[in-house]
């Protein structure tokens, strides 16, 4: 790292540092911010002391970022256009890091402060977004070109019907449990527990598996929330210094082949669809030549594209070994074949054949460039696993005691433990930022329904208008901050 980062103007290195240390405070707010989800069901039922549940919660939190993978990380980068991603420069870069970062940690801190379980996903998606169509109206584009909509509407529906997943499944796997074993003690609450049985703790079997879905809870948060910040870094060190991070420069020679043979057989495959993609492509009718460096990403110049980038990477075995500017160069034209062979994939026009090949082929053409060096996954981790170990009491309560009429039983507690942690597991497979806040907290409400308990009806419209005002106030505020920025540094 320090060899990436030798040779850098002071002020650029000054604005680095504080640029890490904004997304590692998030990661740490984000740590104390949503660890009362991972662990409210299991310190309000008893089943761990506090400060022991929290500590593991912190560990698991870590091991779930060192495993989980960068394609979160990613679906959230590519929630801004591909246009502001290839064409970023380290002024921009800064005042777009630094927008959004702000905006994220204000709300975080704010709705912690006031024991409100609200989602860290929705507000730094809110706070991406308000950079994105801030950036538009700067800049004259159109503003449905300021955000990649596909993107925000696929990441949209799961933050969206996520929650509802949860508030339905726990609900039925507590109906389940009950059908089960209707006279079993799962279904007194931690006080009735004491009372009748002169017990502190949950039944063993009980105990065992509301500690086993905890730590789950925790892991697969980690691993989707860890990967928020990851995503969040890349953008900063691709921003900030483009020339260093761009691609990833530790690629093997079979991993740059990889790539080039990818870009071939893209061509060819263009080539094999002719008939039916040449009116979109503009195949055999591109202008051929120099590609100007601040260009859209335009299906209909895909073909010089793919030449270009074919020529930067002749020869090359080793991406140290070509020029700053030339990694920036097929870093946007790689972005460029991605984004437009996403596009292709959408028609209609090809198989489900075809398109399975295309994807394949996306997956080969972003190898070197959607990754995370080690370190920035272990500083992600270590702040997220560090975070959870403070700050966890304002919101255990709120989970516990406020959702509902009356306070949680152990069935409820495993019911909306084992949803969440299926739910987030499931979106991680599929590369979707989740809230873990949303899908646990109706994951409970779900409980209450399905156990006849009813509903606080203050706390739930407390978590609604959380849920609701988050996205706009996010936007609002990162896109004031970012055009202020950018008016501070025109």
């Amino acid at each position: 790292m320090i060899d990436l980062l030798s040779g850098l103007d002071a002020w650029v290195l000054i604005s680095l540092f504080f640029a890490l240390a904004f997304v590692l405070a998030f990661e740490f707010i984000n740590g104390f911010h949503d660890t009362a989800n991972a662990v409210a069901t299991v310190i309000y039922t008893k089943a761990m002391p506090p400060h022991l549940a929290v500590f593991f919660s912190g560990v698991f939190n870590f091991l779930g970022v060192l495993l989980g993978g960068v394609g979160v990380a990613y679906a959230i980068v590519h929630l801004l256009p591909v246009e502001l991603l290839v064409n970023v420069n380290t002024g921009h870069g800064l005042a777009m890091v630094f927008s959004l970062l702000a905006a994220a940690i204000t709300w975080n801190l704010g709705t912690w402060y006031f024991g409100i379980p609200a989602s860290s996903s929705h507000t730094l998606i809110g706070s991406i977004l308000g950079v994105g169509l801030a950036n538009a109206l700067i800049s004259g584009i159109p503003v449905s070109d300021g955000v990649n909509w596909q993107k925000a509407i696929d990441i949209g529906a799961s933050l969206v019907f996520s929650p509802m997943a949860g508030f339905l499944v726990a609900g039925l796997v507590l109906i389940a449990l009950k059908w089960w074993r209707p006279a079993s003690k799962m279904h007194k609450t931690p006080e009735q527990r004491r009372k009748l049985d002169d017990k502190k703790h949950p039944p063993f079997w009980n105990r065992l598996v509301l500690v086993i879905s905890a730590m789950a809870v925790s892991f697969v948060h980690g691993s989707n929330d860890g990967q928020k910040g990851i995503g969040l870094i890349m953008l900063v060190l691709i921003g900030i210094v483009p020339s260093a991070f761009v691609l990833d420069l530790n690629s093997t020679t079979y991993q740059i082949e990889r790539t080039r043979d990818a870009t071939l057989h893209l061509s060819q495959f263009y080539q094999r669809n002719n008939a039916s993609l040449t009116e979109f492509l503009a195949l055999g009718k591109s202008v051929k030549g120099d590609l100007p460096d601040q260009f859209s990403c335009n299906p209909q110049q895909t073909e010089p594209t793919i030449e270009a980038l074919l020529g930067s990477l002749k020869g090359v075995a080793d991406y140290h070994s070509i020029p700053a500017e030339k990694r920036i160069e097929i870093r946007r034209y790689l972005l460029c074949l991605d984004d437009t062979a996403k596009k292709v994939s959408k028609l209609p026009v090809l198989d489900s054949r075809e398109k399975a090949d295309l994807e394949k082929l996306r997956k080969d053409l972003t190898a070197t460039t959607e990754y995370a060096p080690f370190w920035v996954i272990l500083a992600v981790a270590l702040a997220l696993g560090l975070g959870t170990m403070v700050g966890w009491k304002r919101v255990v309560k709120t989970i516990g005691e406020k959702i509902g009429k009356q306070g949680m039983t152990y069935a409820q507690g495993m019911a909306a433990q084992i949803t969440t942690a299926f739910a987030i597991g499931m979106a991680n497979i599929f590369s979707l930022p989740v809230s873990t806040t949303h899908i646990l907290s109706s994951g409970v409400a779900g409980t209450m329904v399905a156990n006849k308990s009813g509903l606080q009806g203050g706390t739930i419209k407390t978590i609604l208008m959380a849920w609701v005002l988050t996205l706009p106030a996010t936007i609002a505020l990162s896109a004031t901050l970012f055009w202020l920025a950018s008016k501070a540094l025109a």
